[in-house]
């Protein structure tokens, strides 16, 4: 459909970077992503501004710098090879990413009232959670989600849904702030796993709103490809037959607490209680944190 909710590949680039997602291009308030892939000796200088970032790799390792302290991210060969370790660094920062071998990172932005301190998490501590079953079982990396990290605002989190398999499921939706729902602007950023012989892999993506709010998304999706969430139930997210499906998740809003509340479309919530009565999908955990890094 091509929607002004869908980014390509490509389409996102600018001043160097391979995505560039600001409230300012997004057209909402406060959640960011930028991409960016480093030669072997390479680094990069940047600000935070009025934003709080987590800098993730996602592939790579990378040395990140900040007021005269340096964390080495050991990274990982691909998003498909478990947890990353990743830095934080506050709004109002000075700081530079440098790779000896070459990589390509994330930084996960938002809008922060707060400075935090500069800090480091290793991958060895992030919470790696089976959700679902059957074919809607995922593998959730919890790096930054706002039971596992401090931060001001900022929520991030990986999604791997194993080929054939359906996640981001059943739909639901975070647009309000509620008793029992967060309003969130959310990123979806891609990357597919490729096939034998390096055929290229696709899924699928959906948004579809309230009559009260409408909005209509479903794209075919492949490696960095970015979808956004302004508004409305998001999910499904389908991986195709024979290739695995990444995504990662950018959160943030205006509220004054920092949650994930979510609510079903009512017509589909009955989908979690079948799943008491199915196993995880056997494939999972595709790769796991490794121990003492």
């Amino acid at each position: 459909m091509n929607s002004e909710y869908y980014i390509a590949a490509g389409a996102g680039s600018a001043d160097g970077f391979d995505v560039v997602v600001t409230p300012d291009s997004a057209g909402w308030t406060e959640s960011s992503l930028w991409t960016f892939t480093l030669s072997a000796g390479q680094s990069v200088d940047l600000n935070s501004g009025p934003d709080e970032i987590m800098v993730l790799p996602l592939a790579g390792s990378a040395s990140v710098t900040s007021a005269g302290t340096t964390f080495e991210l050991a990274g990982r060969a691909s998003v498909f090879d478990g947890p990353s370790d990743f830095a934080y660094v506050g709004r109002d920062s000075a700081y530079s990413v440098a790779s000896a071998a070459g990589g390509r990172f994330a930084l996960c932005g938002a809008r922060a009232k707060n400075e935090l301190p500069f800090r480091y998490v290793p991958a060895s501590d992030i919470s790696v959670e089976l959700r679902g079953a059957g074919n809607c079982s995922r593998q959730v990396h919890n790096f930054g989600t706002a039971d596992t990290f401090e931060a001001d605002s900022l929520i991030a989190c990986e999604v791997i849904t194993p080929g054939g398999n359906w996640s981001s499921y059943p739909g639901h939706k975070h647009d309000e702030n509620t008793a029992n729902e967060s309003a969130l602007e959310e990123i979806y950023y891609f990357e597919i796993a490729d096939g034998p012989q390096g055929a290229a892999g696709f899924g699928y993506h959906r948004v579809y709103g309230t009559p009260q709010r409408p909005i209509e998304v479903l794209e075919e999706v492949r490696t960095g490809d970015v979808v956004l969430v302004p508004h409305g139930y998001h999910g499904p997210s389908v991986a195709a037959p024979g290739y695995h499906m990444y995504y990662l998740n950018v959160m943030a809003g205006p509220g004054a607490e920092r949650a994930w509340n979510i609510v079903d479309d009512p017509e589909h919530t009955w989908i979690r209680g079948s799943w008491t009565d199915q196993p995880v999908d056997p494939r999972l955990p595709l790769h796991t944190a490794p121990t003492g890094a």
